[in-house]
């Protein structure tokens, strides 16, 4: 393996039990010598079993029907502009559109995007639009949290985002032998807010890293960008033929517990498994319509891992802080969002997948309607939390719906109001989780897996006219 390279190490509920406070000194030098997936082992069965030892199980009570049995998150951290993509103003005139002054009908009758977005205005029937998402946030950091875990900012606990909250629920359930983790990020941590919260390391996500569009995707601790197949496997065997120690000690069953996660992750970096990173496998013409970009390849990336059993997978791309010059931006930004997405719900649609999938994209706010064009900013738009849109697809959500409306400039809501939690809760409830059941708490406080309002965050209802 190269130096300092990260290994993923599968590890389920029940393949082995370790109380880390009984772990010899010997025993930790004994997964040492197993290499870098017995380092990465203890310290993943210290996690596990202090997690197995506090948190607190689901509630066993009546659970919702599970319609989605993933789950995709198009995360465009910095605030897509709601005015220049699902909620377009072209009667507000050019000090709120700017260039983009048009827009595009879809094929749902009275939907219309805007103009850049040509493959998704013909995807209408497969999608909804929330155009009433508020919550009156202009910090990037505080609004992050608030879209993605539904709860208020700076409070006591610190809770998990959707992704880690979904993990909790459905992806240890052993219902496949995948080695691939149930929760990753394309390509990079969302950054801002610690993704699993309070729950801590077990639920956090598996972040890639590398870039899809690469001629070779050097997915962290699995694709080695200067080392074949042949190559990993040659190190692979020539460490177990030369490790003494640890075959002195593989009779030892926590030892052997760390044989087979080494095997694991091997066979996940030069096996089967690892494979669903290798996007040289699609032919190039599917390659091509998804946008050979990082974005549309990790669109492409998230359709695999879905085929692959990975329960929820979040892209995030971090270009959307669009202060100054945004609508040189929005003339790179707009196609590769239309073509990603839209191939990417395109294929789902094809594939039977839909309806089993649940996507949503939104970033943490939306922005300014009103466009900048002070000598700074030539033509920038700011941070915007009270009015932007979210689009959701799939898994139990229907298709070809608006949800709320902005005024004629899109600066306020007009009507129904959706607030983060109100997302979020349905998105629970599509995947079949009990809103009231308790989360994993390293001190068994209890915490219901959806907010309520009497947390201080508004709540305006569930999304049931789209469920």
């Amino acid at each position: 393996m190269p130096k300092n390279r990260q290994v993923y190490v599968p590890l389920s509920d029940t393949n082995v039990s370790l109380n880390c406070e009984r772990v010899s000194r010997r025993e930790m030098l004994a997964c040492g010598a197993l290499g870098m997936g017995g380092i990465l082992l203890g310290n993943r069965l210290c996690a596990s079993a202090e997690a197995a030892k506090t948190a607190s199980a689901p509630a066993a009570k009546p659970k919702p029907e599970a319609k989605a049995k993933a789950v995709i998150q198009i995360w465009l951290s910095g605030g897509p502009p709601h005015t220049d993509t699902f909620d377009p103003k072209p009667e507000a005139g050019a000090e709120y559109t700017g260039p983009l002054k048009s827009f595009l009908e879809t094929n749902v009758s009275g939907i219309r995007i805007g103009e850049k977005l040509p493959k998704l205005a013909k995807l209408a029937d497969k999608y909804s639009l929330i155009r009433s998402m508020t919550h009156g946030n202009n910090g990037h950091e505080t609004a992050a949290y608030m879209v993605q875990t539904g709860r208020v900012p700076g409070g006591r606990l610190v809770y998990p985002a959707v992704g880690a909250v979904v993990t909790a629920f459905k992806g240890f359930q052993g219902d496949s032998n995948s080695l691939i983790p149930p929760y990753i990020v394309l390509t990079q941590p969302q950054g801002r807010f610690s993704e699993a919260g309070f729950m801590g390391l077990r639920y956090k996500p598996f972040a890639t890293g590398g870039d899809p569009n690469a001629a070779r995707f050097a997915v962290e601790g699995i694709i080695a960008p200067d080392l074949s197949d042949a190559e990993q496997a040659h190190r692979r065997d020539t460490l177990g033929n030369t490790d003494q120690l640890a075959q002195a000690l593989g009779s030892h069953p926590e030892i052997a517990a760390a044989k087979q996660a080494t095997h694991e992750a091997y066979e996940l970096i030069i096996g089967d498994a690892g494979k669903v990173f290798d996007l040289s496998q699609e032919p190039d013409e599917v390659r091509q319509a998804y946008g050979r970009n990082t974005f549309g390849q990790s669109c492409l990336a998230a359709r695999r891992l879905v085929e692959a059993g990975v329960k929820y997978i979040t892209i995030n791309q971090f270009v959307w802080d669009t202060h100054k010059e945004h609508f040189q931006a929005m003339q790179r930004l707009l196609p590769n969002l239309d073509n990603g997405l839209g191939t990417l719900l395109t294929e789902l649609s094809q594939r039977g997948l839909l309806d089993s999938t649940l996507v949503w994209c939104c970033g943490e706010f939306g922005r300014t309607p009103k466009v900048d064009w002070g000598p700074t900013w030539n033509g920038g738009r700011h941070h915007f939390g009270s009015v932007f849109s979210v689009l959701v697809a799939g898994g139990g959500f229907k298709g070809g719906q608006v949800v709320g409306s902005s005024d004629s400039k899109g600066e306020n809501v007009r009507d129904r109001p959706v607030y983060p939690g109100d997302l979020i809760g349905s998105i629970y409830e599509l995947c079949g989780i009990e809103p009231d059941a308790n989360l994993p708490h390293p001190m068994n406080e209890v915490v219901k897996a959806a907010p309520s309002a009497d947390e201080g965050m508004k709540l305006a209802g569930r999304l049931t006219e789209i469920m």
